[in-house]
């Protein structure tokens, strides 16, 4: 495509220049982390989010589910979980989403996400009461924010971007120091926007001969999934998430692989408090 500036004005061209530029980034962006996903033979699959979260978190909960089972090729359902939220041991074949103070290591929000080749096998969500205790972290916009984040990397998820200062992208898979949008009159991250749908429906949008979920399912023990004792590992120490792959505008961390060996991985997302 040939584009010709002649005859504009600077404002115009620099006008130009910056669509070009939005259309560049939406057209090539996406974020997958690997290409890592949950076995399944037909879609939409139906991943069961265990409750082990306080009643302070149990309507964030539930909205998060609500907003995800809009996707096209997947449905959550909370289910009574099935874990101590103090340390918040995963349970194959199902997500298990925690609340507890987890002490002042950092932290808001982690997402733990157990990988057996290309496929997730289990997950955990923790979500970090020392700092949501506290006045900026004490807010419907911060756990509802936090939440969709890490349920969201469970499914395969990576951010859509990873600074806390710019514009808020309308997405929860955005970090942000401002998820309702009201500190500056920009969008909120509260939520899933389409290209989260719309990144879902790639990641899904194969079948695979077998059925994770199903396979666990018929047997429904911990740790069918095959990862025996690496299932006691502390992901709340971040000493034991392993070498960081990704990190975010501000040099934090925000992905760290673990080698769990014989093509075994686990996964740990980090949202940082300040």
């Amino acid at each position: 495509m040939k584009i010709s500036f002649r005859g504009l004005g600077k404002l115009a061209i620099l006008a130009v220049v910056l669509s070009l530029g939005v259309l560049v980034t939406a057209a090539r962006a996406y974020h997958t982390w690997g290409g890592y996903h949950w076995a399944r033979t037909a879609n939409p699959f139906t991943l069961k989010l265990g409750n082990n979260v306080s009643s302070q978190w149990t309507t964030y909960l539930a909205a998060a589910s609500l907003d995800w089972t809009s996707s096209n090729v997947l449905n959550t359902t909370v289910f009574p979980g099935l874990s101590n939220p103090k340390n918040c041991k995963p349970v194959s074949g199902r997500v298990e989403v925690c609340n507890s103070k987890y002490g002042s290591n950092g932290w808001l929000g982690i997402a733990s996400v157990w990988v057996n080749g290309n496929h997730i096998t289990q997950g955990t969500v923790k979500l970090n009461d020392t700092y949501f205790s506290t006045a900026k972290y004490n807010t419907q916009a911060w756990r509802q924010f936090v939440v969709c984040q890490e349920i969201g990397h469970t499914f395969g998820l990576a951010h859509q971007d990873e600074g806390f200062n710019n514009l808020n992208m309308g997405t929860c898979m955005d970090y942000t120091n401002d998820p309702d949008g009201t500190l500056f009159g920009q969008l909120g991250n509260l939520h899933p926007n389409a290209h989260d749908y719309e990144e879902l429906e790639t990641i899904y949008g194969h079948l695979d001969p077998f059925d994770t979920l199903l396979n666990i399912s018929l047997g429904n023990s911990r740790s069918n999934g095959g990862q025996n004792v690496d299932d006691d590992l502390d992901t709340s120490n971040p000493g034991e998430w392993g070498k960081v792959v990704r990190e975010s505008h501000d040099k934090r961390s925000s992905l760290h692989e673990k080698d769990l060996g014989n093509g075994k991985k686990l996964f740990t997302f980090i949202i940082w408090a300040e």
